[in-house]
């Protein structure tokens, strides 16, 4: 079993060059997450954030990054969970798995990228361009 690690967390604009051991670089800005792979070999892990890659949730302290972050093309082939700045270590995954997860993030995407797969709204059931006007509007023309 792995020692557990405890990630600081840093908020920039940009990544910079070189990245420090146990540290957590978020840039809202360029909606990425940077550090150095957990697993001490010094590659970096980039994360993108967007709604079909990586999500962020700050609690004010820590960081928790979600899904997993499977290092499965760097030669350690690490996998974690990053979970309110402490690393989670995963268990390893065959081959066929990571592919099987790979088909997956691809359809993923496709479904949320590609306008044909997004369900498309009946008009029985679309907001009117006029709706009714609200009670606010009804007592201000009973008042005007």
């Amino acid at each position: 079993m792995r020692q557990p690690i405890v990630l600081d967390t840093e908020f920039v604009t940009g990544v910079p060059d070189q990245l420090a051991e146990h540290t957590l670089y978020v840039s809202m800005e360029y909606a990425t997450v940077a550090h150095k792979c957990c697993c001490g070999c010094g590659l970096e892990v980039v994360t993108p954030l967007s709604p079909t890659d990586w999500k962020l949730s700050y609690d004010g302290v820590s960081v928790s990054l979600h899904p997993s972050i499977g290092n499965w093309s760097f030669p350690c082939r690490s996998h974690y969970w990053i979970d309110k700045g402490k690393v989670r270590w995963a268990g390893d995954m065959s081959q066929e798995q990571i592919n099987s997860v790979r088909a997956k993030d691809c359809r993923a995407k496709a479904r949320y990228f590609d306008p044909t797969e997004r369900p498309i709204v009946p008009a029985s059931t679309a907001k009117p361009d006029n709706p009714k006007p609200g009670l606010w509007s009804w007592l201000a023309r009973l008042w005007s």
